[in-house]
């Protein structure tokens, strides 16, 4: 049996750490709505995040505009604009501010306790990724964030902070069907790892069982409700 000391553990932020549906997700909806004249379902925003090329949800907004209305010509830097006005606001006081911690700080501790050290990965920027984490009193955790690698699937992020690590087993959480095939793109890339894949259902999915399916055809090794239900 494999030792727990053998383990490193990323995480994944936006659905993993923090509830952001009525953060990203509500930014995303509104940048879709106002430039296109089309509010997006969450069940829609489900669908389009299950193709696994949306991880960013800048890029996802601006996808869901041409597909809503594509007579409509904007330029990429309105939509990050747009959705940055709703989501981060004029001073950090936009809907970054209604984002329910999913974990707590003891879950950290109890990593710690049991040797296994761990870091992010996220697609977030990072001032958007450290505002979650100051408030778990993490101030300064191992983080590649979107300003440090290239957006997921591509697994360099990933590779990046496993070597940072020095663990042979690199357990990868997220949350998406683009955090599962990053995974097995990691596989192919650095042999010098163990990689696996756990896939999370984030508290704003609208059809678990066909989320948690999309995830497994992704390549998620196994499937937690919340990530408190982890185990080693």
């Amino acid at each position: 049996m494999t030792s727990r000391q053998s383990y490193a553990l990323v995480l994944d932020i936006d659905g993993v750490i923090r509830d952001v549906s009525q953060s990203y997700r509500r930014a995303l909806a509104d940048t879709a709505e106002f430039f296109s004249g089309r509010r997006p379902t969450m069940a829609e925003i489900d669908r389009l995040k299950q193709e696994g090329l949306w991880n960013n949800d800048w890029e996802a907004s601006q996808e869901l505009i041409r597909r809503f209305a594509p007579h409509v010509q904007v330029e990429y830097a309105q939509v990050v604009a747009f959705f940055q006005s709703r989501y981060r606001g004029q001073n950090w006081d936009g809907y970054i501010q209604q984002e329910p911690l999913l974990v707590e700080r003891e879950f950290f501790q109890r990593l710690e306790a049991a040797g296994i050290p761990w870091g992010f990965f996220s697609g977030a920027t990072r001032a958007s990724a450290m505002f979650v984490l100051k408030r778990l009193g993490l101030t300064a955790p191992l983080l590649v964030a979107m300003e440090d690698a290239p957006g997921k699937p591509d697994p360099t992020g990933l590779i990046q902070i496993a070597h940072q690590l020095d663990r042979p087993h690199v357990l990868y959480v997220g949350d998406t069907v683009a955090d599962m095939l990053t995974v097995g793109r990691a596989r192919e890339q650095d042999k010098s790892h163990t990689y696996e894949a756990i896939g999370v259902i984030p508290p704003h999915v609208t059809a678990e069982a066909d989320y948690a399916a999309a995830l497994s055809q992704g390549g998620a090794d196994r499937i937690c409700r919340r990530l408190r239900d982890l185990t080693f």
